[in-house]
């Protein structure tokens, strides 16, 4: 069962974020391993506006391509060149080293607690 960190929020596309300033963010244990080995992923530019609940990005595994999102509105100020070299990083350590961007908030999309986000999606709270 994958696992789903407590001290995160979730939005209902598996992507999710902390509470610091500014934001990190990225995509949930379950994201990865419902993907399987990730093998590229395409990260907004730092700079860039994102906006809450729409693609800002793209992750492809050896099973498919599926759309990254934003739970959040606002500026990017960071992007993770790791993990944009090194995806297998987002299987390995999604909560750690595979973070994917930060952000500076705007206004936040409609997010999920962990209980909330791991009962919807099978995962179980670490």
């Amino acid at each position: 069962m994958s696992t789903v960190l407590p001290t995160l929020r979730y939005s209902a596309e598996h992507e999710w974020i902390d509470d610091a300033s500014p934001a990190k963010i990225g995509i949930s244990q379950v994201a990865a391993d419902t993907l399987g080995d990730i093998v590229y992923v395409d990260l907004p530019e730092a700079g860039s506006t994102v906006t809450a609940g729409e693609a800002c990005g793209e992750i492809e595994s050896t099973k498919s391509v599926s759309e990254l999102f934003s739970p959040v509105t606002g500026t990017i100020v960071e992007v993770n060149a790791e993990a944009a070299e090194n995806p297998a990083l987002l299987n390995e350590d999604p909560y750690g080293a595979g973070w994917l961007f930060t952000v500076e908030v705007d206004e936040e999309g409609p997010l999920l607690s962990a209980q909330e986000y791991a009962e919807a999606n099978g995962g179980e709270l670490a």
